[in-house]
């Protein structure tokens, strides 16, 4: 397990509807501005096309690409130039099943795809146009061990114990929050961290899309529950945050709530 100091960078964009020329020369700029400055990057849920399922509509079948493709290549460059680990969720279409996915990619330092996470949970208005996925996976880079959710998923806790008892020690979760639900993000980050005692970092969109206005307070939330840093609620920015993975095992050692645990008692969590 990765120990040590790392800094992490949450890109907090306004994402131009359907336009992924666009959205993506803002996120390479981004990428740009904090290179050699920071370890990890994350982007929100659908940075390259944003979210509005309503107005976007059957165009997904047109925007959707390719884990790797265009994008990641793109990303990957830049990676690979300043030795960043990037992560962002965009709709993926799978060339072999023919069929759309809410995916996240995990690129390393080497600029190469290292896995990717397809949404497990999926928002009501979601299950239209995208399948879910149904693993949980855990990436292994150089200096950490992270694991990824996206959006609605930080509504289910097992989610984040299944994560955190593969060695997970941060969790990233791209997101397309609207207004209204701000205490719903700032709370589940902050709790999926404290149940779990790892890093939590949620990344939101902000700006318009139709009638639907994104939230942003992108957060970080450490081990304890606290709030590390947070961001604003209107304007684009990146937040940017050291994090000490040392105080994973000084909280769990403090209080040892995953080595209490009792498997052998939650058989109902299956049945009911």
């Amino acid at each position: 397990m990765g120990a040590g100091k790392l800094f992490i960078a949450l890109v907090q964009m306004n994402c131009k509807l359907g336009d992924k020329q666009e959205n993506m020369r803002k996120a390479l700029k981004r990428l740009e501005e904090v290179g050699g400055k920071v370890d990890i990057v994350c982007f929100p849920e659908f940075f390259t096309t944003g979210y509005n399922l309503d107005l976007i509509g059957d165009k997904f079948y047109h925007l959707a690409e390719p884990i790797p493709g265009e994008t990641t290549d793109k990303i990957g460059k830049i990676a690979r130039d300043y030795n960043l680990i990037v992560i962002g969720a965009i709709p993926e279409r799978d060339v072999v099943e023919g069929v759309l996915y809410n995916t996240a990619f995990i690129i390393d330092e080497d600029g190469e795809v290292i896995g990717k996470y397809r949404k497990t949970h999926l928002y009501p208005s979601e299950h239209k146009y995208f399948r879910a996925g149904n693993k949980l996976p855990v990436f292994n880079t150089r200096i950490c061990k992270l694991g990824v959710a996206i959006c609605y998923d930080h509504a289910f806790p097992e989610v984040f114990r299944i994560l955190a008892l593969k060695g997970a020690q941060i969790v990233f979760i791209p997101i397309s929050e609207p207004r209204g639900f701000e205490h719903l993000q700032n709370l589940r980050t902050r709790a999926r961290a404290q149940d779990n005692q790892i890093f939590v970092a949620s990344v939101n969109h902000v700006g318009a899309e139709g009638d639907v206005m994104y939230c942003g307070e992108s957060i970080i939330a450490g081990p304890r529950g606290e709030i590390i840093a947070q961001a604003s609620s209107n304007k684009e920015e990146i937040l940017i945050a050291e994090v000490d993975l040392d105080q994973i095992l000084r909280e769990r050692k403090r209080e040892p709530t995953l080595r209490s645990r009792r498997p052998e008692i939650y058989g109902d969590l299956c049945k009911l």
